[in-house]
C-alpha cells in the first residue's frame, strides 16, 4: 500500500486552511491546528520547512502568525508534501539512485522504466491540484450539501 505520511497530509491540511485565509493576515498556529483537527506541536515542526520551500512566511509578533507567501492558485499539493516530505520518490527503481546504478538486474529488469512512469504520473497530478482549485471545490461540494438538505426538508 502506497502513502502519504502525515507530514504530507497534515502539510496540506495546514497550507488548505491558510488558502482560506489568504489576504486576511496571518494566521496562528493554534487556529491552523484547530480547525485543521492537528496537534499545534506536529505542526510547528511542519512549518519550517514550508517556510523553507517558500510555501509560507512568518510574522513576528503578538499579531504574528503565519500566511501564504503565493497566491493558492500558484500553491500545489506536490510543493507541499514535497517540501514536507523530500523528494517524491515512489520505489528504488523509479530514479536513478545509488540502489539502480548497482543493480545487477538493471539491463533486464523493467521496473525502472515501470515505476518511473508512475511515480511521473503522481507527480504530475499532485502538481496539477493547486489549493484555490480545492478551495472551488469545497465550495461546490457545500454547496450541494445544502441544497440536498433543503430538499430532503431538513
Amino acid at each position: 500500500m502506497l502513502k502519504v505520511s502525515s507530514k504530507g497530509r497534515y502539510g496540506v491540511k495546514a497550507v488548505y486552511e491558510l488558502a482560506l485565509h489568504y489576504g486576511r493576515g496571518p494566521v496562528t498556529v493554534s487556529l491552523i491546528a484547530q480547525s485543521q483537527n492537528i496537534s499545534e506541536q506536529y505542526l510547528e515542526q511542519l512549518m519550517p520547512a514550508l517556510k523553507r520551500a517558500g510555501i509560507v512566511k512568518g510574522i513576528r509578533g503578538a499579531q504574528g502568525g503565519y500566511m501564504l507567501a503565493r497566491d493558492p492558485a500558484a500553491v500545489s499539493v506536490r510543493d507541499v508534501v514535497g517540501a514536507v516530505e523530500g523528494p517524491i520518490v515512489l520505489t528504488d527503481c523509479s530514479n536513478e539512485s545509488e540502489q539502480t546504478v548497482g543493480c545487477n538486474e538493471l539491463e533486464r529488469c523493467i521496473g525502472p522504466d515501470v515505476w518511473a512512469r508512475v511515480q511521473d504520473a503522481m507527480v504530475d497530478a499532485m502538481a496539477a491540484i493547486s489549493f484555490e482549485q480545492l478551495i472551488n471545490q469545497q465550495r461546490v461540494q457545500a454547496k450541494r450539501r445544502l441544497t440536498l438538505v433543503k430538499e430532503s426538508g431538513g
